[in-house]
């Protein structure tokens, strides 16, 4: 099925909008008109009845009626109008009937009781068109029998005058209703004009020009949420667009530093024949090798899975005073070899993901431990707070940059790659603790001054958790 165009519905919406504004409006004035032509005719008609009654009080009048009843034909001026005048015992003094329709019955109206449009009948004649009828007793004055005054008049006129008029109205509500589709179609277009130009402006949009923003100056005031959401999606696209390419060169680097240790080794091991010890120190640093592109290559999985945004977590309440002693003695022969004294401080429930918590703690511990200064100690302190539970490694040893800080969570940063020892690192720890973070709605973050650097997690308690 073929989608409707932007310009097809609003001149749609606007033609049918002003055919049925037209249209109502129209009927209001067309059921007004015939509301006063029916009081107009009513009141005519009462006022026919009363001027006759009058007449028939002079004897003369009725013998006029009697020798000259052409003069009262005349009187009605039209030949949709009917007059009967009789005796009330029934014997006829004057019919007019120019069209010989059949004479309605109605009860007519008591001598001397008031006249009012009350007592005019409306019916439909045998043709169906709409008549209206009325019938009086006229009062007996000078010993005059007592008449019966019935007057009727078939409004054929009326019909097609307000025929005429219904059919007008319904042409120029249809006249309206086309002159708005020309006119809508003319002024969406001008509308929709800025959606092209955005829309022009965001197809120049590549790789190369992620920095490009859409300006809002020149588009109307309703489009200026869009243009705020769309430059944000590119900001967010070009940050990672730039950390993709960050990462894809880091990890080459990274993998082409093994990868030519293990081609340049090998290579140098098949040149000649050697020795069994040659040939067995050459498998184990190709070994250590392979472990340290293995555990890259895991790491990278294991962000790759963390930023998924249907990834779940199970949290659960742990006391981390035991988590914190169980890390501690697992780096308990790293530390001692470094001459680094571990401590632990702190106590309380921390509600995240076991495994995940572990390995938070692993490898910022394991970072303290392996640029801690010699003979220093580092502590493990844990704070309950209002809204969570805060976690701190604190060591003592060189300063970390400003500069450093602000990249230290990022992939394969190192602050200091001359001090890292690339056969045991990838650069991702942190990293890992970032996302791990992310999935528990907390935060990390690092302060370094005067040779000690605390990094700390932040972990929100369950209840605000379960509102994310």
């Amino acid at each position: 099925m073929k989608r409707a165009s932007l310009t097809f519905r609003l001149s749609l919406l606007l033609a049918a909008f002003s055919f049925v504004a037209s249209a109502v409006m129209g009927s209001a004035l067309y059921y007004a008109l015939r509301h006063q032509l029916s009081l107009r005719d009513d009141a005519a008609l009462v006022s026919r009845i009363d001027q006759i009654s009058t007449l028939l009080k002079n004897l003369d009048a009725r013998q006029l009626i009697r020798e000259k009843p052409h003069l009262f034909a005349n009187m009605l001026g039209n030949t949709e109008s009917l007059l009967v005048i009789r005796y009330v015992d029934g014997a006829t003094l004057l019919e007019v009937n120019p069209m010989q329709r059949a004479i309605p019955v109605a009860t007519p109206v008591a001598a001397g009781q008031k006249l009012s449009l009350e007592a005019v009948h409306h019916a439909d004649s045998a043709d169906g068109t709409p008549m209206i009828y009325m019938a009086a007793i006229s009062p007996s004055t000078n010993n005059l029998p007592p008449l019966e005054i019935l007057t009727a008049r078939v409004l054929s006129d009326r019909t097609h005058i307000l025929a005429e008029y219904r059919n007008n109205i319904l042409f120029f509500a249809s006249l309206m209703a086309v002159i708005s589709v020309v006119l809508a179609v003319i002024f969406a277009r001008r509308g929709v004009s800025p959606l092209r130009r955005l829309a022009d402006r965001t197809a120049q949009i590549g790789t190369r020009t992620l920095s490009f923003r859409l300006n809002k100056n020149d588009v109307p005031t309703e489009l200026d949420t869009l243009i705020d959401q769309t430059n944000a999606m590119l900001e967010r696209m070009e940050r990672g667009f730039q950390q993709l390419k960050q990462v894809s060169a880091d990890m080459a680097h990274d993998l082409r530093t093994p990868i030519t240790t293990l081609l340049g080794q090998t290579e140098v091991g098949l040149s000649a024949t050697r020795d069994n010890a040659y040939y067995q120190r050459l498998l184990g640093s190709n070994f250590e090798e392979l472990q340290r592109m293995s555990r890259m290559i895991d790491n990278m999985l294991f962000l790759a899975q963390a930023e998924q945004p249907d990834q779940v977590i199970q949290c659960s309440d742990i006391d981390i005073s035991a988590e914190m002693a169980r890390i501690c003695a697992y780096f308990e022969d790293l530390a001692a070899d470094r001459d680094v004294t571990l401590r632990t401080h702190g106590s309380g429930k921390v509600f995240a993901d076991a495994m995940l918590l572990r390995r938070a703690l692993a490898n910022l511990l394991s970072n303290a431990v392996r640029f801690a200064r010699a003979g220093s100690k580092i502590d493990l302190i844990a704070e309950a707070l209002s809204d969570g539970m805060s976690i701190q490694v604190i060591n003592h040893g060189e300063t970390i940059a400003p500069l450093h800080q602000e990249r230290i969570f990022d992939r394969f940063y190192r602050a200091d790659p001359s001090r890292n020892n690339s056969a045991h690192s990838s650069g991702l720890g942190l990293s890992i603790v970032n996302s791990i973070m992310q999935l528990h709605q907390g935060r990390c973050w690092v302060e370094s001054r005067d040779g000690i650097t605390c990094f700390g997690l932040m972990f929100p308690d369950a209840k605000r958790l379960n509102n994310v």
